[in-house]
């Protein structure tokens, strides 16, 4: 149960602040949110509690906005004055939570290997066809069993984590696995665990863009923005259809005050998800 508003330390509810400050829409709080300019919170929008230095960012965001500043200027401005304030920019330790993850669905390309084929007994057809290999069957097994579980629900993630380490018991070079098990200790703030586990998947196979995309989001959380563009833009240039690794860069590049090079893929953005949760956002920095 939250406090009165007029209480100086907070906390409010979301009604609180739309009552308070009703220039400033969910939308704009979710971007808000999105830019690390709200104290981060595990909770939804509808159910978090706003600190009372929420309130103050929200108040001067609804004054601007009444005095006709663009919204993207507000954010720069903002980003720009908090850089360097870890506690007030895209802390580490709440700011997973909400943040995409690429998951890997299926082996794809990393198909189960094969048991070269045996020479042919003298007289006997040669064999055409490698034998399959059980030990890859059974790791695939174990994948499709912790990617079943993975499904966002949090009283199936332990069953999930224990199918993929199953998975790399048995097949320790599995790329999905581990992108998939890095995505459940991110999910839970184990930044360290996640980071190994992604770029162990990256030195096997540099083509893994969830790999990138999910690094680049630890390191973003970590304000190593520099170390992230490079995570980002490895992931545009293996999968550019991937709309989210747009968004993710353009935000990067807008922080670090290259609006220039941000632009492209806010457009990118922009066509790729025309209804997503960042279009406009993306139209607003397009204009």
């Amino acid at each position: 149960m939250t406090t009165s508003p007029s209480a100086a330390s907070g906390p409010y509810s979301l009604r609180d602040v739309r009552s308070l400050y009703p220039a400033v829409t969910e939308t704009h709080l979710r971007y808000l949110d999105k830019w690390g300019l709200l104290r981060q919170s595990p909770a939804a929008l509808h159910e978090r509690e706003f600190s009372f230095a929420d309130l103050l960012a929200v108040k001067r965001v609804a004054a601007e906005l009444q005095s006709g500043t663009a919204l993207k200027k507000i954010l720069r401005v903002l980003v720009a004055e908090r850089q360097g304030q870890l506690e007030l920019d895209f802390h580490a330790a709440h700011a997973a939570s909400d943040r995409p993850r690429a998951k890997v669905v299926a082996i794809g390309a990393h198909q189960p290997k094969a048991v070269p084929a045996q020479l042919p007994l003298p007289g006997t057809a040669p064999l055409t066809t490698p034998l399959p290999d059980p030990q890859a069957a059974l790791a695939a097994k174990y994948f499709g069993e912790g990617s079943r579980l993975d499904d966002g629900d949090e009283r199936n993630t332990p069953l999930a984590a224990a199918a993929y380490r199953k998975a790399l018991i048995v097949d320790p070079d599995l790329v999905p696995a581990l992108v998939n098990l890095a995505n459940i200790h991110y999910a839970h703030d184990e930044l360290i665990e996640a980071h190994a586990l992604y770029e162990r998947a990256i030195a096997l196979d540099p083509d893994c863009f969830e790999a990138h995309f999910n690094l680049g989001n630890i390191l973003h959380d970590l304000g190593r923005y520099e170390s992230a563009l490079g995570c980002y833009r490895d992931a545009v240039a293996i999968n550019p259809a991937y709309a989210d690794a747009h968004f993710y860069l353009a935000v990067t590049l807008e922080k670090m005050g290259h609006s220039g090079e941000a632009k492209p893929h806010w457009k990118a953005y922009q066509e790729l998800a025309p209804t997503g949760e960042w279009a406009e956002l993306a139209k607003e920095f397009l204009e």
